[in-house]
């Protein structure tokens, strides 16, 4: 089974923002993401910019993000072989 990696809150804003979504407000260190979809749906996440993410928090964004991405798409970022 692969292996969950250990990012930054900098690396997951960038993988998020591949698929469409761009930091809409920032209050201390925690990021607010927002992605509209083609049918004008809004998703939003909440990404904390701290240096190194625990396991259990990449987990719970990885989770909420597959609400609005497929889960196939995001794993290459977030595990490793």
């Amino acid at each position: 089974m692969p292996k969950l990696r250990r990012l930054s809150g900098d690396e997951v804003v960038r993988i998020l923002a591949r698929f469409g979504f761009r930091v809409l407000t920032q209050t201390g260190s925690h990021a607010k993401l927002r992605r509209l979809s083609a049918s004008g749906r809004k998703g939003t996440l909440t990404v904390p910019r701290h240096r190194e993410l625990d396991t259990g928090t990449c987990r719970a964004i990885l989770r909420q993000a597959t609400r609005f991405i497929p889960e196939a798409h995001l794993e290459p970022f977030f595990y490793s072989e």
